[in-house]
């Protein structure tokens, strides 16, 4: 397999075919800001802070690192005006969310951005789908997914699988890039018995 090189904040850097930008840039030891990425489970591209500008043949272009493939002579730029000002943006959407979280806090306070331009929505679930991924990647489970879409998406242990699986696991749990807490209340939710309906209990 032939080495790759490109060219990633004015270094030259050399990959191999397969790669992806991130991984050829944390190889280089660049930095380059993710919550949805982990080296066990596949790219996934949900978080958007690894965005980058990229140039090739003379166009520019901005896209996902964690998944985009290198390419040879590829000139690549992790820190523009551009992309930290989109990184800041999605940085202040996730603090509405998980405003407390200690990994969003550290990032912002690099980035600039602030806690409280976006009215606060704090269900602490930012949709990273680590939890989710890892559960049914790594461990082969599937007891946690997500549930419902757009604004109302949010995860939920499944009940069934949970009960026999998750409290002698919670793997999961330190993945959590906002508050393993949350992950731990949401489990405990998802096995709570239901409460008996007004038929059951007249």
């Amino acid at each position: 397999m032939s080495d790759i090189l490109l060219q990633i904040d004015g270094r030259e850097v050399k990959a191999r075919e397969g790669m992806t930008l991130l991984e050829a840039a944390q190889g280089a030891g660049i930095v380059i800001p993710t919550l949805c990425h982990h080296e066990k489970l596949e790219p996934y591209g949900a978080c958007r802070l690894c965005l980058v500008e990229v140039e090739d043949r003379g166009w520019t272009k901005l896209v996902v690192s964690c998944v985009y493939p290198v390419e040879d002579n590829l000139i690549v730029r992790t820190r523009t005006e551009k992309v930290d000002r989109i990184r800041r943006t999605i940085l202040e959407l996730l603090l509405a969310h998980a405003p407390d979280s200690p990994a969003l806090q550290e990032l912002a306070q690099e980035y600039g951005a602030h806690a409280d331009r976006f009215e606060k929505a704090a269900s602490f679930c930012i949709h990273c789908g680590l939890c989710v991924r890892y559960c049914a990647e790594i461990k082969g489970k599937f007891a946690v997914g997500f549930v419902d879409r757009g604004t109302n998406r949010e995860i939920s242990f499944i009940p069934e699988i949970a009960s026999t699986e998750c409290w002698n696991c919670k793997e999961c749990f330190p993945l959590c890039p906002t508050s393993a807490l949350q992950a731990a209340y949401v489990l405990t939710e998802a096995l709570m018995p239901s409460p008996p309906s007004s038929a059951e209990g007249s």
